[in-house]
């Protein structure tokens, strides 16, 4: 059995009531959990949440709902890897034989349902116990700077002043759309960030973090021309 586990708390402080925020004409969680449905790779896609109102939007585009998230899973300090993991364990107990869980940010509007599916493939092709979306760094990470106590500047590996771009190795980030895992290496606490983990790579214009009113502005503009 597959699940999705969609993380949507009630208190985001930088977007007041970002999860449900309108976004290019749907609650912004919507998009999340209409790929979900989309991918047909679910026996049950669920949303934790601590919200009534969250709750009873996700269940309108075709969620479950069936727990309220504890509050010590709901403060700023809660990742979403032990919010998943209540989730999945929670699953277990009540669905039965749960093998592979996918969390989903809730704030993924970019994210397809091929994503999805592209995911698990490459999990299973590879024999792995996660995968993750990445993208690729814009700018060689070799070449950053860092501001100085005397407002100067330095970079962080002098040693790459005279290296060519092209001979750089290339650098990838979490593109913070979804994680697949294995049942078992979510039990065995298995970090996703490591030798056991696959990634994704996504195109740059499908990968934007939405933590200000500015990402946010910006990823509407972004959604609307990629939409066109």
């Amino acid at each position: 059995m597959k699940i999705a586990v969609i993380p949507a708390r009630g208190g985001s402080k930088r977007i007041p009531r970002k999860n449900i925020k309108d976004f290019c004409g749907k609650p912004m969680l919507a998009w999340s959990i209409e790929a979900a449905k989309a991918s047909g790779m679910f026996d049950h896609i669920i949303v934790s949440t601590d919200d009534t109102e969250i709750a009873e939007i996700a269940k309108t585009w075709g969620a479950e709902v069936p727990f309220m998230r504890p509050a010590e899973l709901a403060n700023d300090f809660a990742g979403t890897g032990v919010v998943t993991r209540h989730a999945a364990e929670w699953a277990l107990e009540h669905y039965g034989n749960i093998e592979f869980v996918c969390a989903i940010y809730a704030t993924a509007p970019f994210i397809k349902p091929s994503d999805l599916i592209s995911g698990f493939e490459l999990m299973t092709k590879h024999n792995k116990s996660k995968c993750f979306a990445a993208t690729r760094f814009p700018y060689p990470i070799q070449r950053a700077l860092r501001i100085t106590q005397t407002s100067g500047v330095a970079m962080f590996q002098p040693e790459h002043m005279g290296t060519r771009s092209q001979d750089l190795e290339p650098a990838y980030h979490d593109a913070g759309q979804f994680y697949w895992a294995t049942m078992q290496s979510i039990l065995d606490g298995v970090p996703t960030f490591s030798e056991a983990a696959v990634p994704l790579i996504l195109p740059r214009h499908r990968v934007q973090d939405i933590d200000t009113e500015e990402d946010w502005q910006f990823a509407e503009m972004l959604f609307k021309l990629y939409k066109e």
